[in-house]
């Protein structure tokens, strides 16, 4: 099987690529990213996939995930978010690859106060999730061979992250003011990235929108509390409103998602989101003692 993976260099491209090695060798995977596919530019795409007609499926990874900085910067994140996925979808239907495109909890508008199903209606409340949105659709009316995995609150050792800014924060300061009335699923990208590598190597009579997070319901709070309790780093984390911390974009107070169709399609197990966090602290600590 051979796999394209656009947006390598981002936090799920760079964890694809570790799973990939540890796990699923046998997979034949190219790692691009905008220095090698511009998904902006149409005929970036076209050329590999002109150079490299045995592509059966690509992900895309590559996605404007700033969510504060959209608010101002809607062209850019129109353009990456809706636009180049459209061709994204186009250019893969015309040569016959599956399209596996990874979308996001803030399609929602937080208003449930149960986990969001794949059926639910969407209603973003920023522009991220707007154009995140306006993407899914575009591949939907572009092409009928396409798995849309919608996930929550990313993290892992790579890139900026959630993770990574409080560890770093919680090291210099005594004290972390955090959200508690934001509700969702911490989802430890390692974990993702191998159930993406499975989908790959099951997903050949299944298309549509699924959901995957890790399992468990926490705030960010919560989240924050263990990334320092599990590292025992000597930092209070005090819980806050999100009235208290002003954002430039709204976010949905709550955003589980329902895992049960990808489970039970793919045949997953899917960890708590707590076994994702001691993973990640403990994959840190191995590489830093070699």
């Amino acid at each position: 099987m051979n796999i394209l993976v656009l947006g390598a260099s981002g936090q799920l491209g760079k964890a694809i690529a570790y799973i990939h090695s540890k796990k699923y060798a046998e997979l034949n995977i190219y790692y691009t990213d905008k220095n090698t596919i511009n998904i902006t530019q149409p005929n970036s795409l076209s050329h590999f996939l002109d150079t490299n007609p045995n592509i059966d499926i690509c992900i895309n990874a590559a996605a404007y995930t700033a969510v504060d900085k959209a608010e101002q910067e809607i062209n850019l994140a129109t353009q990456i978010n809706t636009d180049a996925v459209a061709q994204i979808a186009r250019i893969c239907a015309k040569n016959d690859v599956k399209l596996i495109h990874i979308s996001t909890d803030f399609v929602f508008d937080g208003q449930k106060n149960t986990p969001y199903r794949e059926t639910d209606a969407t209603f973003p409340l920023n522009i991220y999730g707007r154009t995140k949105r306006n993407g899914e659709i575009a591949i939907m009316e572009e092409m009928d061979n396409y798995l849309i995995i919608r996930t929550s609150w990313l993290y892992s050792l790579f890139n900026q992250n959630f993770f990574n800014t409080i560890t770093r924060l919680a090291k210099e300061r005594t004290q972390l003011n955090v959200v508690y009335d934001q509700i969702g699923t911490p989802t430890y990208a390692l974990h993702l990235a191998e159930a993406i590598l499975h989908i790959c190597q099951n997903s050949k009579e299944h298309k549509g929108i699924f959901h995957y997070s890790n399992e468990g319901v926490c705030s960010w709070y919560d989240f924050a509390h263990h990334i320092v309790a599990l590292q025992q780093l000597p930092c209070t984390i005090n819980p806050i409103l999100a009235e208290q911390y002003p954002t430039p974009a709204q976010r949905p107070h709550y955003s589980v998602l329902d895992k049960n169709k990808i489970k039970q399609t793919f045949n997953l197990v899917i960890p708590h989101w707590i076994e994702g966090l001691k993973e990640c602290i403990t994959l840190r600590d191995t590489l830093s003692a070699t």
